[in-house]
């Protein structure tokens, strides 16, 4: 059981231990790079990769204002939270070839939502059998690269995919 402490497993939870406040609200005061993962940022939302994913690539795209539902949010808000996910979805196809994709909101906790007081979507990229017996027996989940390649990737992808010539 030690291998699963390794020193880069120990300075990853150390790094990411939970902050007071709402994660979302404390990454759009910050300075973007990979230590708060916003890939990127629109008029009234932004990306943000999720620190704990399902998968390679998986993002939220995240209203910026703190609002605990879909219907508090104002018309161009609810606009724009779904022309990113859109985008998002190229931009993965072009980064990662998925399969599939999951898309979606979790409102509440009886839905699963982990951060209930600050809506945001899903877009998780999916392959046919990326549920293997590591998640479904281990409880654990393997990802062949760390969110820091993952941030350089997709925020990459993403200015180059929406440069305008």
């Amino acid at each position: 059981m030690d291998h699963l402490w390794s020193p880069w497993r120990m300075s990853y939870l150390q790094k990411h231990t939970k902050e007071p406040g709402c994660i979302f609200c404390t990454a759009l005061e910050r300075e973007d790079g990979p230590e708060n993962l916003v890939v990127y940022r629109g008029k009234t939302t932004f990306a943000i990769l999720n620190m704990y994913p399902y998968t390679s690539g998986h993002l939220m795209i995240v209203p910026c204002q703190h609002k605990p539902s879909l219907e508090k949010l104002d018309i161009e808000c609810r606009g724009e939270l779904m022309e990113i996910a859109a985008a998002a979805v190229q931009v993965l196809k072009a980064v990662y070839h998925p399969q599939g994709f999951n898309v979606g909101f979790n409102i509440g906790e009886a839905a699963g939502a982990g951060i209930e007081s600050h809506i945001h979507m899903h877009v998780v990229p999916r392959w046919n059998g990326d549920t293997n017996f590591m998640s479904t027996l281990g409880m654990t989940r393997v990802l062949p690269e760390t969110l820091e390649e993952s941030y350089h990737r997709i925020r990459d992808a993403w200015a180059n995919f929406f440069r305008k010539p």
